[in-house]
């Protein structure tokens, strides 16, 4: 027999335990809670429909930092990112950021990777935007549509994509392997690992720029 026991606060602490642990919590707290960065506002994933400041924020973000890394290693440059909406599991509030904030933000152990994808390709990725309205962070991709969201425009670092050109789009492991039916990186024909958490990622970020305004821009729009 065997019977459910929920772990609250309910239960009593064991003293030895917790003094043995108290010093190595109080380390780590200070680390996680030494302030890094200072945002001007808060900033959330639910601001608007289709790009968000957070997003940009983070799209940007991993542009800014992985470029030089994958540049570095091939040549190239990154044309665009995309990271998705769900992935971004906490608002960032006003007053400093820290480390535990970059947990908060990304949990999860997800790293960059680059897909090397045909423009023809890319057009799915954009249908699929289409389809899915929702605010997935980009960066370098400008997408506009009408009240229909049909697509009227769509650039990668303001130029036409063109579908027989070969793009390097920066993401995550998880969307590269299918998550949330991102199911055109399986047209990819190279796949670059950079072995880069993005949480660690955003940590690098909050400590180079110091403080942080990100906006709801043009990137991708709706002309009603």
């Amino acid at each position: 027999e065997g019977k459910r026991i929920g772990i609250t606060d309910t239960l009593a602490g064991n003293k030895v335990i917790e003094d043995y642990i108290k010093p190595f919590r109080a380390h780590i707290d200070k680390d996680l809670d030494s302030a890094l960065a200072f945002a001007t506002n808060p900033f959330t994933k639910s601001s608007t429909s289709l790009n968000t400041s957070i997003g940009n924020l983070m799209a940007d973000a991993v542009f800014e930092l992985s470029n030089p890394i994958f540049k570095s290693r091939t040549g190239k440059d990154i044309d665009m990112v995309l990271l998705n909406h769900g992935g971004i599991r906490s608002d960032i509030s006003k007053g400093n950021i820290t480390a535990r904030t970059a947990y908060e933000i990304m949990p999860f152990n997800n790293i960059v990777v680059v897909a090397q994808l045909k423009g023809i390709y890319i057009k799915e990725l954009i249908q699929y935007l289409q389809l899915a309205k929702r605010a997935h962070p980009i960066s370098k991709l400008k997408i506009k549509l009408d009240s229909n969201f049909e697509l009227i425009e769509a650039t990668i670092k303001n130029k036409p994509i063109e579908d027989k050109d070969t793009y390097f789009v920066a993401t995550s492991d998880y969307l590269y392997n299918g998550g949330d039916k991102m199911t055109f990186f399986e047209k990819s024909d190279t796949l670059y690992v950079l072995d880069y958490k993005i949480r660690n990622l955003l940590i690098d970020y909050f400590k180079k720029v110091d403080t942080i305004s990100p906006t709801i821009d043009d990137r991708f729009i709706q002309v009603k």
